[in-house]
């Protein structure tokens, strides 16, 4: 559906995006994750065709969007970052003038605007002007202006950007829903919601892809994803022997209340506790805590993008990603 293709973007002497190279295809609902400033907006921007790439070409369906940028928005929905809603507007007004800029006739118009309202569930607050709108009712009404001419793809970038949490798992559902009949593209930093509504991720720090895959298999590609132990033992030599277990990296230790507390980082799928069980009888420790911690994607994420510099601008504008949070 979308294809990247050697894509570079420049902003004076500032790569905001390197010889970018990725695929989406239809049906996913893929994650773009990436530290401040790694360049994801301007990569939107160029999905959307609202910026020009310096090399390379984006193309949907194998077609150059270039060659036909009318026709390649008309594919596409688009909610930015910073939702450009008319306060002054009731929000049956601002869909009727959304309905308009996609030149859709009035009876095409009623349809589009009756699906979008029941997709977004804003129904209650149809006649209300925007700006009495909560933050989570306004990208609700920003989602169903981007669904209205029923777009094949969805380009997503921060939709639950300042959202409590109870409006985020909300818009968090709405986007899962959405993405069963559209092909999406979601930009966050927010990775439970990576977890919870994506089929694959792509990662991007300083302009380059530096990862492509599912949670589970980025968590399971050799070198990432490093699972942690905690071992909590009263005994002797506690420490100097969990530390020679297979597959330990590093390891912590700490006196309390007399017992050794012990924090292990272990690389690979193997499960220890049985060993560190079958060790403990043998040393004759008395155990008091054995826990392990999994490979998380917040672990991968700052092992991927450990060197990321958030000082960094991209040259857009300055609410394109200089208001984002880890």
């Amino acid at each position: 559906m979308i294809s990247v293709e050697g894509v570079t973007k420049r902003f004076g002497e500032l790569v905001a995006v390197k010889n970018l190279d990725f695929e989406v295809d239809m049906g996913e609902v893929v994650g773009f994750l990436g530290p401040n400033g790694a360049g994801k907006t301007t990569t939107m921007r160029m999905l959307t065709g609202t910026l020009e790439p310096d090399e390379g070409r984006v193309l949907y369906d194998q077609v150059p969007i270039s060659r036909d940028l009318t026709a390649a928005k008309e594919r596409l929905g688009y909610l930015p970052e910073t939702n450009p809603l008319y306060e002054e507007m009731l929000v049956v007004e601002y869909l009727e003038y959304a309905a308009q800029l996609r030149m859709l006739d009035s009876a095409a118009a009623r349809s589009a605007i009756s699906d979008a309202v029941d997709e977004t569930g804003i129904d209650d607050v149809f006649f209300r002007p925007v700006s009495e709108l909560s933050k989570g009712y306004r990208q609700r009404v920003g989602l169903a202006a981007a669904i209205l001419h029923h777009p094949e793809i969805l380009v997503l970038d921060e939709p639950t950007e300042g959202l409590d949490p109870n409006q985020r798992v909300d818009i968090r559902n709405l986007v899962s829903d959405l993405g069963k009949e559209r092909t999406v593209l979601l930009s966050t930093h927010v990775l439970q919601e990576v977890e919870a509504t994506c089929t694959r991720l792509l990662i991007i720090n300083r302009g380059s892809l530096v990862a492509s895959g599912t949670v589970a298999e980025l968590l399971s590609s050799s070198g990432r994803g490093l699972s942690k132990y905690t071992v909590e033992a009263e005994g002797d030599g506690v420490a100097e022997a969990l530390s020679r277990l297979p597959g330990v990296d590093s390891h912590t230790e700490e006196q309390v209340e007399g017992r050794t507390r012990v924090q292990l980082t272990v690389a690979g799928d193997d499960e220890l506790r049985p060993e560190i069980s079958r060790m403990a009888n043998e040393h004759q420790w008395v155990l008091w805590e054995l826990h392990r911690s999994p490979a998380s994607l917040e672990q991968l994420f700052r092992e991927l993008t450990a060197d990321a510099d958030e000082s960094e601008d991209e040259g857009a504008p300055a609410s394109d990603e200089d208001s984002e949070t880890e």
